[in-house]
């Protein structure tokens, strides 16, 4: 008989009982996954569709109470069974508000657990087909991009058309925007994420061995070379190679490149005879590449050959209404690895937020949710929020400036009325010559 479609997770702390419910559940030709803890329970809801819930509550750490409560809020509509041992009137109603469908006590015969089960699976095939929606709506992640700014969508609409055929790929943005993440979503959301995605930063290979790497060697192709060994290209073959940083790569191998794209075939270092390769090249840089081709550091029939596609990742700033959800995605990495505990963060900490402007862009943002995490409790405030993000503000008015600023403006003017005459001009400011070089020199 084949395993019915659902699939169940079982959370409980006591392998016994998981033993037992798993064995009762493939009796009944269910498919389950198993849990001994909120934190391993939430990582198989992030990475499997998951049809039932079933939990215990007393558990070390997280209990199944904040279960629940993060898979009502994450997957509103996934039915929930709790199965505990010990029971309470005031755990049964805190278990149904919380989101729980229904309350089973330990011990409990296999038709109790059957009859559990079944009504909390009597939610509709209509119904199941909207919790998925309704979920991927909440998290709004397309593979590991996260997002619904209209800039996101547009790539999201991009990655859709090129992701079922191997057309070169060319994404641009500023470092820290995820450019990477937008090359293992077209790898992985198509028809060939079975295949091999090997990522290659051509920026931290030193330039004398990037080509070996790329392209294999012969043995005794150059000191140090031992043995026959393939590249990267090799390893990616049927697949997709990502070649990060690639206004990094050396004229010389930029050239092996060209032929990689024009003949599909590589050759090894040392080696006479080419081999047929089948790859999909995605690219990705933060440089102006048409710039390098203007100063003859990146060749233009290159540029050509890698742009059959372009992706512009757009900075952070650009998509602010992005932070809330990026937000919470790194509220639950950081949460569960430093704290064990779902961490949340106060409207006014959000706001701050989003005044900023990123000039890391998201690596940025994720590296100070990290280190707030760290430092709060349960609940993120703007005391836990650096000093520099704390007093940023954003002007739509350009005439609003920092005070610093002004200040460096207005002595520049009166030293241009004082004819240049720095000692006139300290007189006029009242200030001395010292504290007058200073201020133009910050």
């Amino acid at each position: 008989m084949q395993l019915r479609k659902e699939n169940i997770l079982i959370v409980d702390d006591d392998i016994d009982i998981l033993e037992l419910l798993q064995r009762h559940l493939q009796s009944w030709n269910y498919h389950s996954y198993k849990a001994v803890s909120v934190k391993e329970a939430v990582t198989i809801l992030r990475d499997t569709k998951i049809d039932l819930l079933i939990t215990d509550l007393k558990m070390p750490e997280i209990d199944g109470f904040e279960l629940i409560k993060f898979v009502s809020e994450h997957y509103p509509k996934l039915p929930k069974l709790v199965v505990t041992g010990y029971p309470s009137v005031q755990d049964s109603l805190s278990a149904i508000k919380s989101g729980a469908v229904d309350y089973l006590t330990k011990p409990f015969t296999k038709n109790e657990l059957k009859e559990a089960i079944d009504t909390s699976m009597s939610i509709t095939e209509e119904k199941r087909d909207k919790t998925i929606v309704l979920s991927e709506e909440k998290n709004k992640a397309y593979g590991e991009i996260i997002g619904n700014s209209e800039k996101i969508n547009d790539v999201i609409q991009i990655i859709e058309r090129i992701k079922d055929n191997k057309a070169t790929v060319l994404i641009k943005g500023e470092s820290g925007t995820g450019k990477e993440l937008v090359a293992r979503a077209i790898h992985y959301q198509g028809k060939f994420a079975r295949a091999p995605f090997i990522t290659v930063n051509c920026g931290a290979i030193p330039e004398n061995l990037l080509e070996a790497e790329l392209f294999g060697y012969l043995k005794g192709a150059f000191t140090g070379a031992d043995t026959n060994r393939n590249g990267f290209f090799q390893a990616a073959n049927g697949g997709t190679i990502f070649l990060d940083e690639i206004g990094n790569a050396s004229l010389a191998v930029q050239a092996r490149l060209l032929r990689v794209l024009q003949e599909k075939e590589v050759v090894k270092v040392g080696a006479q005879k080419p081999e047929k390769i089948d790859v999909r090249i995605i690219a990705a840089t933060n440089s102006d590449l048409r710039e390098m081709i203007g100063n003859q550091t990146f060749r233009d029939d290159l540029f050509y050959r890698l742009t059959v596609i372009e992706i512009d990742i757009a900075a952070l700033k650009e998509r602010k209404d992005d932070i809330p959800l990026l937000v919470d995605k790194f509220l639950f990495k950081y949460g569960v690895e430093y704290k064990d505990r779902f961490i949340k963060i106060t409207p006014e900490a959000l706001d701050v937020l989003k005044r900023y402007n990123w000039p890391g862009n998201i690596r940025e943002l994720e590296n100070i949710i990290q280190r707030a995490v760290i430092m709060c409790d349960k609940l993120i405030g703007v005391e836990h929020l650096p000093e520099h993000i704390k007093y940023t503000l954003e002007f739509s008015d350009d005439t609003l400036q920092p005070l610093k600023v002004i200040e460096k403006k207005y002595i520049e003017k009166v030293l241009r009325a004082a004819g240049n005459n720095k000692t006139k001009a300290a007189k006029i400011l009242q200030i001395d010559r010292k504290t007058l070089r200073q201020k133009l020199s910050n």
